[in-house]
């Protein structure tokens, strides 16, 4: 179910990540700010999404600029038959309960050698599970994701529910951004309305 007052639409173009010449197999858009200013929140969002009317539930990511941007896999972008460069017509809306999310093999295992860190977890809110799976999987070395996993169950088992210290916008801190598009000297390219 999704929330009415959040329901809008635009369109933009499909934008190709600058990979330095290494082959990517994902594209992504970015939304333009009127419309991340409807959403709920600024961190990692599941909205419902319609691309070219077919519809589906997506996880977009903060830009760090409270703002939003969406990675589409190669897979998607064959299934719904467009191209990078091509023009989409985008319509989304936020949905009214946050799904919970699925969890990495690590964190998972890591959980299951904690009851009391489990038990937490299990009654923390989906939106706070976003938030800190969020902040586990943007560690950007596996010494630093591994040491984030251990103080998450350190902090689980404590009955702390939310990560703490941690901006999932990425604005305050500016950890987040959108990734730079293929052509461009600066960030993505703009959308349009």
């Amino acid at each position: 179910m999704i929330r009415a007052e959040t329901l809008c639409e635009f369109s933009t173009v499909l934008l190709q990540p600058d990979s330095a010449g290494t082959p990517v197999d994902w594209a992504f858009v970015v939304l333009p700010p009127e419309i991340s200013a409807k959403l709920p929140r600024r961190g990692r969002i599941t909205v419902q999404l319609w691309l070219n009317e077919h519809s589906f539930q997506a996880m977009l990511e903060p830009d760090g600029q409270k703002g939003h941007w969406l990675p589409l896999p190669q897979s998607l972008l064959t299934q719904l038959g467009v191209c990078i460069g091509e023009r989409l017509c985008i319509k989304l809306a936020a949905l009214v309960d946050e799904p919970r999310p699925s969890l990495p093999a690590d964190f998972a295992a890591a959980l299951a050698r904690s009851p009391a860190a489990q038990a937490t977890w299990h009654s923390t809110t989906a939106v706070a599970q976003v938030d800190w799976l969020h902040w586990i999987t943007s560690a950007k070395q596996l010494s630093t994701r591994s040491k984030r996993i251990t103080d998450a169950c350190d902090m689980l088992a404590s009955g702390k529910k939310r990560v703490c210290c941690f901006d999932p916008s990425g604005f305050y801190s500016k950890a987040f951004k959108a990734p730079v598009a293929a052509g461009t000297n600066q960030g993505s390219g703009k959308a349009e309305k």
